[in-house]
């Protein structure tokens, strides 16, 4: 289980499908009996959890039904980019069953000026474009075969270099099974890539605290 602050306030709880009926009792024992208004709970003490469902997950307003979905085994692909490394996978529930790691040098940026910085630009550019390219490529070798098998595309890294992958026409399949949830991951490694799975398998959870 992972937390992390939440933007408005409050922090975001990540909670493993097998574990979410103890992560409710501990929030019983903290806060309280609670009601539930749809996935939103509000204790007695007044704090409140708004539960989501996992990527691929059936769509749900009722908290047992979102029990019951989040613990069924699914596959999901995952694609992770961060400017030149880019990690993809299939995770069938909590395994990773296939993955593709691969890097390409970028430069970085430069504080360089005039034509220089111009042409510095340009080639880091065109290093950029390569990488995506082959990303796309992996994305496709890999994750197009499984398409109709899973139930959702979890990407992370760095948003411009996964809508830049995603871009490329043949992945348009792909990019219609993208889930909302983003994953912030650093550079993408195998590692990374196991790693991964547990949030895009998480239920994942608003909590905030009495007033």
């Amino acid at each position: 289980m992972s937390a992390r602050p939440a933007a408005g306030g409050g922090r975001w709880v990540d909670v493993a499908p097998e574990r979410l009926a103890r992560w409710l009792e501990n929030f019983t024992g903290r806060h309280g009996p609670w009601t539930a208004e749809g996935l939103l709970l509000t204790a007695e003490d007044g704090a409140t959890a708004e539960l989501a469902a996992p990527p691929g997950s059936p769509e749900t307003e009722d908290l047992d039904e979102l029990r019951r979905a989040a613990g069924e085994s699914r596959r999901i692909g995952l694609l992770l980019a961060r400017k030149g490394a880019v990690a993809v996978g299939v995770a069938d529930g909590p395994k990773l069953v296939v993955s593709k790691v691969d890097t390409h040098y970028v430069q970085g940026r430069t504080a360089a000026g005039g034509w220089s910085q111009q042409r510095f630009a340009r080639r880091r550019n065109n290093q950029a474009k390569a990488a995506a390219a082959d990303g796309a490529g992996i994305a496709a070798r890999l994750l197009l075969p499984e398409v109709r098998t899973l139930s959702a595309l979890v990407t992370g890294g760095d948003h411009t270099a996964v809508d830049t992958i995603l871009a490329a026409a043949p992945l348009q399949p792909l990019a219609a099974l993208r889930s909302d949830r983003f994953l912030e991951v650093p550079e993408p490694r195998k590692t990374v890539l196991e790693d991964a799975i547990a949030q895009a398998r998480a239920v994942r959870i608003l909590v905030k605290d009495p007033t």
